[in-house]
């Protein structure tokens, strides 16, 4: 293994070899197992993905699928993107990548500042639209010449990168004392490759993938049955799926366990606060899901947890007050009546015209969390519109 202080001859050769924390706050009186977790922030590109990013590269260059000059197209919700783009700096490629409208703006910033080009692609399509960020790659791919589309989806050198590297390091770390991994489930490379290595090493290891809702793996793994009724938009990034990678090996994975948008927002903030470590929204999730599964981990186990990337990503997002309060994830802020009695301040009336839209007064009641809202016609009060009446109306007539 390399050493950390030794001078490397470029940027990816302080990819992997990444920390490990005991964590002391938040699963305290929760979990009764000793919790670690694989910090993987510290590699270049402040996330995981970097590992399987180089592995994919050359495991391509030797093949001849990626020849001197060609261009590296993706698509990525930013870390594995921001993995290929340094990996192309220093190899010599161009870098061509889509995603979805639904990631943070600091992703797609950090990616154009390895001069990545990036094509942002509508998040709600069903992978197989051809305005889908899954489409509109393969279409760059065909369409542009000595192209290599890195596919980390299905590209078993994602998985094969984690079996070499991320288990290894895992066992070495703990001393083959680990008995439960916790990961978060995307292209299913981290958790699969990990679990392979250590359950070949000590079998009694269980692996549990951390879901969302919206996503298919835990009613897929339950029923065996791809069911599309589970597929709905989602906010939590780096998890779940609307289609099954190659990458996710349901035999190595013991169980799934769902953690809503809310807990991973409000957990994603809870560790920098807590345990002084600033990790993104899929360790938040990850988090949500260990506390969740707490029954599992007995006295006297080790569960380690995987930190996929870096809290920087999410700073317009999960980081960012007002945007957590849009999304509805936080109590609102402001005077309350008591205040308002108390401090003899005055507070402007907030109200909506009765030419407004349906969506606009959904919009006004989400952002102040109001339960109701005046309705005004001509500066005057002619009634007002409330959250259930609002709800029944849109059931009714869902072009309102």
């Amino acid at each position: 293994m390399a050493i950390r202080n030794k001078i490397v001859d470029n940027i990816l050769g302080t990819i992997g070899h990444t920390p490990m924390v005991r964590l002391n706050r938040i699963t305290k009186g929760i979990v009764a197992a000793d919790v670690y977790v694989k910090i993987e922030t510290t590699n270049p590109g402040n996330s995981i993905k970097d590992r399987m990013a180089l592995k994919m590269i050359e495991d391509a260059e030797r093949s001849g699928r990626l020849r001197p000059g060609g261009t590296i197209i993706e698509g990525t919700s930013g870390n594995t993107g921001m993995g290929l783009a340094i990996a192309a700096v220093v190899k010599g490629y161009q870098c061509i990548f889509t995603t979805t409208d639904k990631q943070s703006k600091e992703k797609v910033d950090a990616l154009k500042a390895f001069g990545a080009e990036v094509i942002v692609c509508p998040t709600n399509v069903e992978p197989e639209d051809p305005r889908s960020y899954y489409s509109v790659s393969s279409r760059l791919e065909r369409d542009t010449p000595n192209s290599w589309k890195a596919n980390q989806y299905d590209n078993l050198s994602n998985s094969q990168a984690h079996y070499e590297q991320t288990g290894p390091e895992i066992w070495e770390q703990t001393d083959g004392r680990i008995d439960h991994l916790v990961a978060g489930v995307g292209t299913g490379g981290t958790i699969c490759g990990a679990a392979k290595y250590l359950k070949e090493k000590k079998p009694s290891v269980k692996a549990w993938g951390i879901d969302t809702y919206g996503s298919v793996f835990k009613k897929y793994q339950e029923t065996g049955m791809f069911d599309k009724n589970e597929i709905y938009p989602y906010i939590t990034e780096g998890i779940g799926e609307d289609f099954l990678p190659k990458n996710v090996d349901f035999s190595l994975i013991d169980g799934f366990e769902k953690v809503t948008d809310k807990d991973a927002a409000i957990m994603t903030r809870r560790i920098p606060r807590e345990e002084g470590i600033f990790a993104g929204n899929s360790a938040g999730a990850a988090m949500a899901g260990l506390l969740q599964l707490a029954d599992k981990f007995k006295a006297g186990e080790s569960v380690v947890v995987v930190f996929h990337d870096h809290g920087t990503r999410y700073l317009g997002k999960m980081f960012n007050d007002d945007w957590m309060r849009e999304k509805g994830f936080l109590a609102p802020g402001g005077l309350t009546a008591r205040d308002l009695v108390a401090t003899k301040k005055v507070a402007p009336l907030i109200t909506i015209d009765c030419h407004e839209t349906v969506a606009e007064a959904a919009h006004i009641m989400t952002q102040h969390g109001f339960s109701q809202v005046p309705v005004t016609s001509g500066g005057r009060i002619v009634g007002a519109i409330n959250e259930a009446r609002l709800y029944q109306e849109i059931v009714k007539h869902p072009e309102v």
